[in-house]
């Protein structure tokens, strides 16, 4: 029998971040391969979603590692550990695809080769999460050839807006971001607020995020067995 993936997140503060995180779980699940039943929403109703799926599961994060507070700590609160036939995967993180979909993006979105480029993640509490950010950020600067500053939203410092100033007060005119987040939803409102040069969009849609999810969902069942 094939675990159920469980595609978890917070979609509680924003109608289209809710409209998205569907879209994606309608992405994995149209590939055929797994069956997909989304838990978003508050920790009582993800709990509640994951006690009505039947049988074995996988309960895989709808966010990236450090770019979505709410999100982490909804999974943090989860006793995933006392629920039969289950195991969950860490959120997406420092996986090279992904990486370079994202300076992909950048270039995209108007950013040079002389901007200056700042990761804008959202921070939790976790070392682990942050520690992800900061790989993210070395291996996009590898593979740009070009020095990128870690921004935060939310809980660690420094903020994004102090990772422009700074980049700004070190000669660079055009500063570029980098938005380290899964889906859209109203934080990317104060991203887009910012005087810069270029923003890039949600990591999602990209058939490169179905792909990692599948992978993650693949590499985990075996632990059930």
């Amino acid at each position: 029998m094939v675990p159920t993936m469980v595609l978890v997140a917070d979609d509680s503060r924003d109608a289209h971040r809710r409209e998205a995180l569907c879209g994606l779980a309608e992405a994995v699940a149209s590939r055929g391969e797994v069956p997909v039943a989304p838990a978003f929403g508050s920790p009582e109703d993800v709990t509640a979603a994951l006690r009505s799926v039947r049988g074995p599961k996988v309960v895989v994060p709808a966010f990236v590692a450090g770019g979505d507070v709410a999100s982490a700590h909804l999974l943090s609160r989860l006793d995933i550990g006392r629920l039969e036939d289950s195991c969950r995967t860490a959120p997406l993180g420092a996986v090279p695809s992904i990486v370079a979909d994202l300076a992909g993006r950048l270039a995209e979105s108007g950013w040079r080769p002389s901007d200056g480029v700042v990761l804008a993640a959202d921070g939790t509490t976790g070392t682990e999460e942050r520690q992800v950010v900061m790989d993210v950020a070395r291996m996009l600067s590898r593979r740009l050839d070009s020095p990128v500053q870690v921004g935060y939203l939310r809980t660690w410092a420094p903020s994004v807006f102090d990772a422009v100033d700074r980049l700004r007060r070190h000669g660079h005119d055009k500063v570029a971001v980098a938005a380290w987040r899964l889906v859209d939803g109203p934080d990317f409102d104060l991203l887009r607020g910012l005087d810069v040069t270029a923003l890039t969009a949600p990591l999602w849609p990209s058939d490169l995020v179905v792909d990692t999810l599948l992978a993650q969902h693949r590499a985990a069942k075996g632990r059930l067995v």
